[in-house]
């Protein structure tokens, strides 16, 4: 059973989310890959704004593929999260509550999301022209030069996503392992 959840996102919202929950994410999420990454945190240490508000945010990982004619964006499947994980401390302690990508997340990343109420949600990898539909609206915020890693702001509806990893560390990928060889073992 899907549970439809809205952007932004507060705590109120991500103190319900649990590991397994599976959602259907409606609202404005932002898009932002590695090179994104450094350079938010660049402006940040410059003593510069991001250019968008983090509080309450959600960050989907990917860089979508152009647009087929009539495509809002072309396919949009997440890209692995942990090359971001160098970076996103910085953005959860500025109030980042939502990560949308596929993969491990470092101790790191999983400590400030316990401490400060975050969520990380896995998209199917190898569904983004599926994905690609929930896009309703797309258009770039930042990093133009970039191309398709440029930051994108994403009206989405019902985008299905995974609750992962939740507020309180519970890890779906640790969670499912274990009960795997809790059934081996049977």
């Amino acid at each position: 059973m899907y549970k439809k959840v809205t952007t932004p996102l507060d705590e109120g919202i991500v103190n319900q989310l649990k590991a397994g929950d599976l959602i259907l994410l409606s609202g404005e999420i932002y898009t932002a890959r590695d090179e994104a990454h450094k350079r938010m945190i660049e402006s940040l240490n410059r003593g510069e704004k991001l250019p968008f508000e983090i509080r309450n945010s959600v960050i989907y990982y990917v860089g979508p593929c152009p647009p087929k004619p009539g495509q809002v964006v072309g396919s949009c499947g997440p890209t692995t999260s942990g090359r971001m994980d160098k970076y996103t401390p910085v953005l959860i302690e500025l109030g980042l509550k939502g990560m949308i990508g596929k993969g491990y997340r470092s101790k790191e990343v999983i400590e400030a999301m316990k401490k400060y109420k975050a969520v990380y949600f896995t998209a199917i990898g190898g569904a983004g022209a599926l994905l690609a539909q929930k896009v309703k609206k797309a258009e770039i915020v930042a990093y133009e030069d970039l191309g398709t890693e440029a930051i994108y702001k994403f009206l989405v509806e019902d985008l299905p996503v995974i609750v992962t990893i939740d507020i309180y560390g519970n890890n779906l990928y640790e969670i499912e392992r274990e009960k795997y060889k809790t059934n081996l073992k049977r």
